[in-house]
């Protein structure tokens, strides 16, 4: 269900995305809000498919509506990937790991022929940055010195906690380090620079992932957007 202060109707939406799936298939299931809402039409839908989790929440989810699950090391090669985001640009390069699972998200997307991204009107900015968070995953081991050097490139990170005060840690078993961050002009430069730094598992940047984007509008609309050969 669509929570105020967002727009779209995201099992609405995820009923839409179902025209991109094809029984027999092997499919990432991304992690979050509209990732959930796809899993849910998946299981609903009756299609016989395989499933990738990105995070043992989807896992569950998708175990529970009885969806069959593997793993990637035994479908390397996956037909479609669907999640969502938290940021898309006009170029449809994103920001993603709100939910904390960016590293598999990104790894899912990767191994798949199709990358198809759920999102509300209201995750379209001009520029990526606009809502004023990036998320980088980092080794505990590293989480100081990873923190001096991204607030070197100019970044404000902080230490991502949970509701109970404690350290969030990701499914890998590592730290979320919110990034506080402006405009992002050059998504694909910063990237490569907080790869560099030693301990950085992975960053919410993605990109040039994204084939599709499927948008739902204020209106009710669903809107399509591809990326540009």
């Amino acid at each position: 269900m669509t929570k105020p202060g967002e727009t779209g109707d995201l099992d609405a939406l995820a009923r839409h995305a179902l025209r991109y799936v094809k029984d027999g298939q092997t499919l990432g299931l991304g992690t979050g809000r509209a990732a959930s809402a796809f899993i849910r039409a998946l299981g609903a839908s009756g299609m016989k498919v395989r499933g990738v989790p990105t995070s043992r929440a989807s896992a569950d989810l998708a175990r529970s509506l009885g969806i069959d699950l593997v793993e990637l090391r035994d479908a390397p090669r996956l037909a479609a990937d669907f999640d969502g985001a938290d940021e898309v640009d006009a170029r449809l390069e994103m920001i993603k790991g709100l939910g904390g699972a960016l590293v598999r998200e990104k790894v899912v997307a990767a191994a798949s022929r199709k990358r198809i991204f759920l999102v509300g009107e209201e995750k379209l900015v001009k520029r990526l940055g606009a809502r004023g968070n990036l998320p980088v995953e980092v080794v505990p081991f590293a989480a100081v010195f990873a923190t001096r050097e991204i607030a070197a490139l100019g970044l404000k990170p902080k230490l991502r906690t949970g509701t109970d005060g404690a350290d969030f840690v990701s499914d890998n078993g590592n730290l979320i380090l919110d990034c506080a961050v402006r405009e992002i002009r050059h998504p694909a430069r910063l990237e490569r620079d907080l790869l560099m730094i030693p301990g950085v598992v992975g960053t919410g940047l993605f990109v040039g992932l994204a084939d599709l984007v499927l948008v739902a509008m204020r209106d009710g609309k669903i809107k399509t957007l591809r990326r540009k050969p």
